[in-house]
């Protein structure tokens, strides 16, 4: 009887549904007011949608360990070795092609592992493999406005309350430095920081901006009928002099096939 339970236990661990060991916060229907006044892309509008729960977290190297351990599945940078990983000395906007980087090396074989990161977020897979981890845990990415509604948590500003542009660094992992010439670990992380490390939003959200970009899905006019992956909420790599899109207005675009050391994602279940 104790072998029997003790392997229904490690079954429980390793199934799609039971993996999602995230807690999840419940965002009420209703109408909302979301995008910014003069933004071209996302101009303020009122909506109404469905309630739907969204993860607190981004999911971890650990809970996206669990999928491949039951599924055998391979990212598309283990099978095309083509994610872009990033290295202080680097000008801006600069990645470089690294064919060891996957998900348990967000950035390189060189430049170490996850093992000591397994409650970090999962880097290095593309929008293609987060919808397949979606596929097999029963959950879906958040919609562009429902990220946007579950991040803003009722402020009509680019950030939640209590939130400007010179605290940011109490809520969210950016690179704070003037450039990516020299390394930057004043918030003491260089790339991602563990989940839940810095304060959450007024729902209970934590790293809505910075840590990693979060794949939405939707699609923007600029996508002009093209199939193109977007994220939210800027990335550690993000600084104010550089990609300044930790917040809760702009949307990033992406191959869906690209893999970087700056992506990862949240995700969502309907009620």
């Amino acid at each position: 009887m104790k072998t029997i339970v003790i392997l229904l236990l490690l079954i429980g661990c390793y199934t799609g549904v039971g993996s999602q060991e995230q807690s999840f916060i419940k965002i009420p229907a209703g109408t909302y007011e979301i995008g910014l006044k003069g933004s071209v892309e996302n101009p303020r509008r009122r909506i109404t949608l469905k309630a739907f729960s969204i993860a607190a977290t981004e999911l971890t190297n650990a809970e996206f360990e669990r999928f491949v351990v039951v599924t055998g599945y391979q990212t598309e940078a283990e099978r095309f070795k083509d994610a872009l990983v990033f290295e202080p000395g680097l000008e801006e906007f600069q990645w470089m092609d690294d064919s060891t980087a996957y998900w348990r090396y967000p950035n390189g074989i060189t430049r170490g592992g996850i093992s000591h990161k397994m409650n970090h977020p999962v880097t290095g897979i593309s929008f293609t493999d987060a919808l397949a981890y979606c596929k097999w845990a029963g959950v879906r990415l958040p919609t562009l406005e429902e990220w946007e509604i579950a991040a803003r948590a009722g402020s009509p500003t680019k950030y939640f309350k209590g939130v400007t542009a010179e605290n940011i660094s109490r809520y969210a992992n950016i690179w704070q430095g003037r450039d990516h010439l020299q390394a930057d670990s004043a918030d003491g992380f260089m790339y991602t920081a563990p989940v839940a490390r810095f304060q959450p939003n007024p729902r209970g959200l934590y790293d809505v901006f910075g840590n990693v970009f979060e794949f939405c899905s939707g699609s923007l006019p600029r996508d002009k009928g093209r199939r193109v992956a977007h994220a939210r909420g800027g990335s550690w790599w993000c600084s104010k002099t550089a990609c300044n899109f930790f917040n809760a207005i702009d949307i990033g675009s992406v191959n869906p096939h690209a893999s970087f050391s700056n992506l990862g994602f949240r995700v969502v279940k309907d009620q």
